[in-house]
């Protein structure tokens, strides 16, 4: 008794330690333990991360991936292009990855979420009508223009619409080298292998019809 009472400080600096580090981590990707560890991504070691290159170069850390719009003909109108760490295998460890999105008029980067980060996004050109739901189910929304940011916390569904006549496009910001990114509408409806979500979950879910549900399907299936 006497011994752990002359403990008792120390384990309590410890445990403090540890929940300051605990709350840290739960605010982004871990702590690096080291310079740099560039992503080897041929490796087949499974990590939570990915595995280090012995030799590496400035062109891990570079990219141009994010530099030119992309292709927005497609049934939502819009494009994410991420300078991650499968793009630039540099960011392995550093907490950090960038996206650009682009939009046509019309269209939208529909409802989802980003399980591993907080998003903040620049709008480059264009204006956007933006919002994120809490957990409370407030929606929060603005519409935002050219110059301006907007953050998305983490975990929580949100969206972007340009609803203007003119292209936009803006650069994400994300506190993880792999944000990871789950489309509402895409993993309810076009989940793997067939016949993805049972059709009598998602009709009650959504309180419709089973008939609705696989036209809804329909929509989401590849195209050859």
């Amino acid at each position: 008794m006497a011994v752990f009472r002359k403990m008792f400080p120390l384990i309590m600096v410890i445990m403090t330690l540890l929940a300051i580090n605990s709350d840290k981590a739960c605010a982004g990707d871990p702590d690096m333990l080291q310079d740099v560890c560039v992503a080897d991504l041929t490796s087949t070691l499974k990590l939570n991360g990915f595995t280090c290159k012995n030799m590496f170069s400035a062109a891990d850390f570079s990219s141009m991936v994010i530099s030119k719009p992309g292709a927005t003909n497609n049934m939502f109108g819009s494009l994410v292009t991420g300078a991650n760490v499968m793009a630039i295998p540099g960011l392995n460890t550093l907490g950090v990855s960038m996206a650009r999105i682009d939009y046509a008029p019309g269209g939208i980067n529909p409802p989802h979420l980003h399980p591993r980060a907080t998003e903040m996004i620049y709008v480059l050109q264009g204006e956007l009508d933006v919002g994120f739901i809490t957990t409370a189910n407030v929606l929060v929304s603005k519409h935002i223009v050219q110059g301006e940011v907007f953050v998305f916390p983490r975990g929580l569904v949100h969206f972007q619409k340009n609803n203007g006549h003119m292209p936009a496009a803006v650069i994400a910001g994300f506190n993880s080298q792999l944000a990871g990114t789950q489309s509402i509408a895409t993993t309810l409806f076009a989940a793997t292998p067939a016949p993805g979500v049972p059709n009598d979950i998602l009709a009650q879910a959504f309180q419709i019809g089973t008939m609705q549900v696989q036209q809804i399907k329909a929509k989401f299936a590849p195209r050859n």
